[in-house]
Protein backbone atom coordinates (compact mmCIF):
# COMPACT_ATOMS: atom_id res chain seq x y z
CA UNK A 1 0.00 0.00 0.00
CA UNK A 2 1.48 3.35 -0.72
CA UNK A 3 1.48 5.81 1.78
CA UNK A 4 4.43 9.01 0.64
CA UNK A 5 5.37 11.02 -1.93
CA UNK A 6 8.95 11.58 -2.08
CA UNK A 7 9.46 14.90 -4.64
CA UNK A 8 11.56 17.34 -6.39
CA UNK A 9 11.11 21.23 -6.63
CA UNK A 10 12.69 23.24 -9.81
CA UNK A 11 10.95 21.81 -12.83
CA UNK A 12 8.35 20.12 -10.80
CA UNK A 13 6.84 21.91 -8.30
CA UNK A 14 8.18 25.41 -9.86
CA UNK A 15 7.71 26.18 -13.45
CA UNK A 16 11.09 24.59 -15.35
CA UNK A 17 14.61 25.33 -15.18
CA UNK A 18 14.78 25.98 -18.65
CA UNK A 19 12.20 28.84 -18.72
CA UNK A 20 14.59 30.13 -15.84
CA UNK A 21 17.46 29.61 -17.45
CA UNK A 22 16.22 31.96 -20.69
CA UNK A 23 14.91 34.56 -18.73
CA UNK A 24 18.79 34.82 -16.91
CA UNK A 25 21.26 34.32 -20.40
CA UNK A 26 19.12 37.48 -21.66
CA UNK A 27 19.17 39.35 -19.29
CA UNK A 28 22.80 38.90 -18.22
CA UNK A 29 23.49 38.66 -22.16
CA UNK A 30 24.87 35.11 -22.00
CA UNK A 31 26.05 33.40 -25.41
CA UNK A 32 23.06 30.92 -25.57
CA UNK A 33 24.97 28.69 -27.75
CA UNK A 34 28.07 28.54 -26.13
CA UNK A 35 26.02 28.05 -22.48
CA UNK A 36 24.46 25.27 -23.91
CA UNK A 37 27.70 23.63 -25.45
CA UNK A 38 29.07 24.08 -21.75
CA UNK A 39 26.40 22.92 -19.53
CA UNK A 40 25.37 20.23 -21.43
CA UNK A 41 28.74 18.33 -21.37
CA UNK A 42 28.68 19.22 -17.19
CA UNK A 43 25.13 18.16 -17.00
CA UNK A 44 25.23 14.60 -18.99
CA UNK A 45 28.57 13.65 -16.95
CA UNK A 46 27.38 14.58 -14.02
CA UNK A 47 24.02 12.71 -14.33
CA UNK A 48 25.85 9.46 -15.79
CA UNK A 49 28.68 9.07 -13.64
CA UNK A 50 26.65 10.86 -10.78
CA UNK A 51 26.44 8.13 -8.44
CA UNK A 52 30.25 7.72 -7.70
CA UNK A 53 30.80 9.98 -4.41
CA UNK A 54 34.33 10.85 -5.41
CA UNK A 55 33.58 12.09 -9.00
CA UNK A 56 35.44 15.35 -10.26
CA UNK A 57 32.69 17.01 -11.89
CA UNK A 58 31.59 20.40 -9.85
CA UNK A 59 28.44 20.03 -10.11
CA UNK A 60 28.68 16.86 -7.62
CA UNK A 61 30.68 19.08 -5.04
CA UNK A 62 27.96 21.91 -5.57
CA UNK A 63 25.15 19.82 -5.02
CA UNK A 64 26.59 18.20 -2.14
CA UNK A 65 27.74 21.56 -0.13
CA UNK A 66 31.39 19.99 -0.75
CA UNK A 67 32.27 23.68 -2.26
CA UNK A 68 30.58 27.29 -1.44
CA UNK A 69 28.90 28.91 -3.82
CA UNK A 70 30.64 31.76 -5.23
CA UNK A 71 33.71 28.85 -5.93
CA UNK A 72 31.10 27.08 -8.64
CA UNK A 73 30.13 30.74 -9.57
CA UNK A 74 33.16 31.31 -10.30
CA UNK A 75 34.20 28.03 -11.99
CA UNK A 76 31.16 28.43 -14.40
CA UNK A 77 31.77 32.02 -15.19
CA UNK A 78 35.34 31.29 -16.32
CA UNK A 79 33.72 28.40 -18.83
CA UNK A 80 31.27 31.30 -20.09
CA UNK A 81 31.04 34.28 -22.22
CA UNK A 82 29.10 37.03 -22.94
CA UNK A 83 27.80 38.44 -25.88
CA UNK A 84 30.34 41.12 -25.15
CA UNK A 85 32.80 38.86 -25.99
CA UNK A 86 33.91 39.00 -21.98
CA UNK A 87 33.01 36.80 -19.07
CA UNK A 88 29.27 36.91 -17.16
CA UNK A 89 29.91 38.27 -13.88
CA UNK A 90 30.29 35.48 -11.32
CA UNK A 91 28.52 36.82 -8.10
CA UNK A 92 25.38 36.02 -7.41
CA UNK A 93 24.88 34.08 -11.04
CA UNK A 94 22.94 30.98 -9.47
CA UNK A 95 20.57 33.42 -7.80
CA UNK A 96 19.90 35.56 -10.75
CA UNK A 97 19.53 31.59 -12.79
CA UNK A 98 17.20 30.70 -10.57
CA UNK A 99 15.60 33.95 -10.17
CA UNK A 100 12.85 32.91 -12.94
CA UNK A 101 11.28 29.87 -10.83
CA UNK A 102 7.74 30.17 -10.44
CA UNK A 103 5.54 27.85 -8.26
CA UNK A 104 2.93 25.51 -10.03
CA UNK A 105 0.00 25.73 -8.42
CA UNK A 106 -1.87 22.44 -9.12
CA UNK A 107 1.25 20.35 -8.34
CA UNK A 108 1.87 22.56 -4.93
CA UNK A 109 -2.28 21.67 -4.31
CA UNK A 110 -1.57 17.66 -5.07
CA UNK A 111 0.61 18.00 -1.88
CA UNK A 112 -1.36 19.46 -0.14
CA UNK A 113 -4.42 17.35 -0.77
CA UNK A 114 -1.92 13.96 -0.43
CA UNK A 115 -0.98 15.46 3.42
CA UNK A 116 -4.39 16.15 4.14
CA UNK A 117 -5.62 12.37 2.99
CA UNK A 118 -3.33 11.54 5.05
CA UNK A 119 0.55 10.37 3.04
CA UNK A 120 3.56 11.64 4.56
CA UNK A 121 5.61 14.37 1.78
CA UNK A 122 9.30 15.01 1.60
CA UNK A 123 10.95 17.11 -0.58
CA UNK A 124 14.28 15.56 -2.01
CA UNK A 125 15.71 18.56 -3.97
CA UNK A 126 19.54 18.76 -5.78
CA UNK A 127 20.70 22.39 -4.08
CA UNK A 128 22.03 24.70 -6.22
CA UNK A 129 22.60 26.99 -3.58
CA UNK A 130 20.47 27.86 -1.36
CA UNK A 131 17.69 29.33 -3.33
CA UNK A 132 14.61 27.86 -2.37
CA UNK A 133 11.31 29.86 -1.49
CA UNK A 134 10.29 28.29 1.89
CA UNK A 135 6.80 30.12 3.06
CA UNK A 136 4.16 27.81 3.32
CA UNK A 137 6.36 24.61 3.45
CA UNK A 138 5.07 23.54 6.40
CA UNK A 139 2.21 23.32 4.57
CA UNK A 140 3.54 20.79 1.92
CA UNK A 141 6.01 18.58 3.70
CA UNK A 142 6.42 16.66 6.27
CA UNK A 143 10.25 16.65 5.84
CA UNK A 144 12.80 17.91 3.47
CA UNK A 145 16.16 16.67 2.38
CA UNK A 146 17.84 19.49 0.40
CA UNK A 147 21.39 17.51 -1.04
CA UNK A 148 23.51 20.84 -0.15
CA UNK A 149 22.58 20.62 3.32
CA UNK A 150 22.59 16.30 3.63
CA UNK A 151 25.66 15.90 1.72
CA UNK A 152 24.13 13.60 -0.76
CA UNK A 153 22.56 13.77 -4.37
CA UNK A 154 20.26 12.37 -6.52
CA UNK A 155 20.91 9.72 -7.89
CA UNK A 156 22.63 8.53 -5.14
CA UNK A 157 20.46 5.64 -4.18
CA UNK A 158 21.31 6.80 0.03
CA UNK A 159 19.59 9.85 -0.51
CA UNK A 160 16.50 8.34 -1.12
CA UNK A 161 17.09 6.38 2.12
CA UNK A 162 17.81 8.97 3.95
CA UNK A 163 14.10 10.40 2.62
CA UNK A 164 12.21 7.54 3.56
CA UNK A 165 14.23 7.35 7.14
CA UNK A 166 12.57 10.59 7.91
CA UNK A 167 9.57 9.39 6.57
CA UNK A 168 9.67 6.11 8.55
CA UNK A 169 8.58 4.13 5.09
CA UNK A 170 9.97 1.48 3.30
CA UNK A 171 11.06 2.62 -0.62
CA UNK A 172 7.73 0.15 -1.77
CA UNK A 173 5.54 2.21 -0.20
CA UNK A 174 6.16 5.59 -1.59
CA UNK A 175 6.29 7.53 -4.77
CA UNK A 176 9.15 9.66 -6.38
CA UNK A 177 8.00 12.58 -8.66
CA UNK A 178 11.16 13.96 -10.86
CA UNK A 179 11.59 15.26 -13.98
CA UNK A 180 14.80 14.28 -14.35
CA UNK A 181 14.90 10.54 -16.12
CA UNK A 182 18.39 9.19 -14.17
CA UNK A 183 16.73 10.44 -10.94
CA UNK A 184 13.66 7.66 -11.98
CA UNK A 185 15.62 5.26 -12.71
CA UNK A 186 17.94 5.22 -9.58
CA UNK A 187 14.97 5.65 -7.65
CA UNK A 188 13.32 2.64 -9.19
CA UNK A 189 16.25 0.44 -8.67
CA UNK A 190 15.74 0.56 -5.21
CA UNK A 191 12.21 -0.45 -5.06
CA UNK A 192 9.95 3.28 -5.13
CA UNK A 193 7.61 4.03 -7.48
CA UNK A 194 8.98 6.41 -10.17
CA UNK A 195 6.44 9.26 -11.82
CA UNK A 196 8.73 10.96 -15.01
CA UNK A 197 7.02 14.55 -14.67
CA UNK A 198 6.52 16.38 -17.95
CA UNK A 199 2.84 17.85 -17.07
CA UNK A 200 1.68 18.77 -14.13
CA UNK A 201 -2.21 17.49 -15.23
CA UNK A 202 -0.14 13.91 -16.47
CA UNK A 203 1.33 14.04 -13.12
CA UNK A 204 -1.22 14.51 -10.61
CA UNK A 205 -3.53 12.09 -12.93
CA UNK A 206 -1.22 9.56 -12.48
CA UNK A 207 -0.77 9.95 -8.99
CA UNK A 208 -4.34 9.73 -8.30
CA UNK A 209 -4.07 6.11 -9.75
CA UNK A 210 -1.82 4.87 -7.72
CA UNK A 211 -3.03 6.58 -4.59
CA UNK A 212 -6.69 5.89 -5.27
CA UNK A 213 -7.77 9.52 -4.08
CA UNK A 214 -8.52 12.78 -5.47
CA UNK A 215 -5.62 15.19 -5.36
CA UNK A 216 -6.71 18.43 -6.81
CA UNK A 217 -8.24 21.40 -5.04
CA UNK A 218 -12.05 20.75 -3.98
CA UNK A 219 -14.58 21.15 -7.15
CA UNK A 220 -11.74 20.58 -9.31
CA UNK A 221 -12.12 18.09 -11.85
CA UNK A 222 -9.67 16.60 -14.21
CA UNK A 223 -8.32 17.76 -17.56
CA UNK A 224 -9.22 15.29 -20.57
Amino acid sequence: MLKGVLIDWGGVLTTSLAESVAEWIEADRIDPRHYREVMRALVTQAYRAGVEPDGENPIHALERGEIPVLEFERTLAARLVTLDGGPPEADGMLARMFAGFRPVEEMNEMLRQARTAGLGTCLVSNSWGDHYAREGWEALFDAVVISGEVGMRKPEARIFRHALGLLGLDPGQCVFVDDIEANIVAARAIGLVGVHHSDPSETIAEMERLFGVHLREPGAAAHP
